[in-house]
């Protein structure tokens, strides 16, 4: 019968014999990513650039969305196989034996849980009793979803590997979360330098689009409309800078269940011809390249993509000093870092960057220089691939098993891609055996 509750499921782990490791091969190591769904985010973006980077020879990846694939679902699927709708509802027990029988048929050799929640839960739940050999999470952002942090933090145990992708956020993983330091790693998040970069082109291209002034300055946020993204702060601060600097634009990029809200409030500052929301744009470097300043307002962050699109663009950043922003925007050399909650204070940093040209240049360029060296998407590519092969052949070591060796080139099968929902399984899965 199918375990339930799940405390019951839980409290069967230790009963459960270790976990096999796979006979030693050359082979591509098979990859499942775990998450809730793929819409546009910082999260489901690097995910798709790490996707499309991956050394195919050597390492075979799928995604397994639990609910629906989502707008970058369908870009993932031109790339790797694209699982879906495995959960009805938050406590859809049968999502757990459809993981299981879905890790086992593919012989998934790692699972990686693309941020918190459901997702961690239900993902390493279930390549626990599919005996996958490494499972890893990858975290995005700080603290736990409701009701779910302690489920989770009892899934330790059984988790090789916590991917935080910032020092700071690292130190929060162990401080605050209590993971085991010594399963926690550290991967920045890394963007492409190639696709974002400066393009002074781009500046009049979308003043034009804006139907603004050719030197209307501009000040753009990029993120998904959501509360803990505080779009209302950008709104409050904008209305101050307008006030003194009146050929100032603000250009918000993103979609979401705030955009309501933020309209009322851009309709209530009587200065409405000064904002443009331009949902989600594909061209998002574009828009970047033709910014003046970039600017966050988030109540909590770990370390935000679109900063580091931002400062490959050579636009200075201004900045809440919340999670890991630090990091990238350093104050006064990448950006200016801001009171949080604070419209006066994003206000004032913004004004600043605007009456100097010399140093919003200079920040750009240091901006650049940083992500070039740190933060590249080669380099968390790199450090994806190098983690996988450590774990799992430190589980080949205690089993006494030869290494994986990464195959030669050129020898990998071309993977069946496109969208497959995952049809409801019985509910009598053997779990055990």
């Amino acid at each position: 019968m199918f375990i339930s509750p799940i405390g019951g499921v839980i409290r069967k782990l230790n009963q459960v014999p270790t976990k096999k490791i796979l006979p030693a091969r050359t082979a591509p190591l098979r990859v499942k990513f775990v998450l809730t769904s793929l819409p546009v985010g910082g999260a489901e973006t690097l995910l798709l650039n790490l996707i499309s980077r991956l050394d195919r020879q050597a390492f075979q990846a799928e995604v397994v969305c639990l609910k629906e694939p989502g707008q970058l679902g369908i870009d993932v699927s031109q790339l790797v196989p694209v699982h879906s709708h495995l959960l009805n509802s938050k406590w859809d027990l049968r999502v757990l034996p459809r993981l299981v029988k879905l890790f086992r048929e593919s012989k998934t050799d790692v699972v990686v849980t693309v941020g918190a929640g459901d997702k961690m839960f239900w993902g390493r739940l279930a390549a626990y009793f599919a005996k996958v050999p490494v499972v890893c999470s990858a975290l995005h952002s700080t603290g736990w979803p409701d009701g779910v942090g302690r489920m989770n933090r009892w899934l330790t145990s059984v988790t090789d590997g916590f991917i935080a992708c910032a020092a700071s956020h690292a130190k929060f993983l162990v401080d605050f979360e209590r993971f085991p330091k010594e399963h926690v790693f550290t991967i920045p998040n890394g963007i492409d330098t190639s696709r974002f970069h400066p393009d002074a082109p781009q500046r009049d291209w979308l003043r034009t689009e804006l139907g603004v002034a050719s030197d209307a300055r501009l000040v753009g946020i990029v993120a998904a409309l959501r509360s803990e993204k505080n779009h209302l702060q950008f709104v409050e601060a904008a209305t101050q800078v307008i006030r003194n600097r009146a050929n100032t634009h603000f250009v918000i990029i993103g979609e979401g269940p705030e955009r309501a809200s933020i309209e009322k409030a851009i309709e209530a500052t009587s200065q409405k011809s000064h904002f443009h929301l331009l949902g989600n744009r594909h061209d998002t470097e574009r828009c970047l390249a033709a910014l003046d300043v970039f600017c966050l307002t988030s109540k909590n962050e770990a370390n935000p993509v679109s900063i580091l699109e931002a400062l490959a663009c050579e636009v200075p950043v201004v900045a809440p000093n919340v999670g890991s922003i630090s990091e990238t925007v350093i104050n006064g050399k990448t950006g200016l870092l801001t009171s949080p909650m604070e419209s006066s204070s994003t206000a004032a940093a913004i004004l600043t960057l605007l009456s100097d040209s010399e140093l919003s240049e200079q920040m750009g360029r240091s901006g650049r220089q940083l992500v070039a060296e740190s933060s590249s998407l080669e380099r968390m590519v790199q450090g994806y691939e190098t983690l996988w092969e450590q774990l799992y052949n430190a589980k080949a070591a205690i089993h006494q098993s030869a290494p994986w060796k990464r195959p030669p080139a050129n020898s990998a099968a071309s993977p069946n891609l496109g969208l497959h929902e995952v049809l409801p399984s019985q509910p009598d899965v053997a779990l055990f055996h």
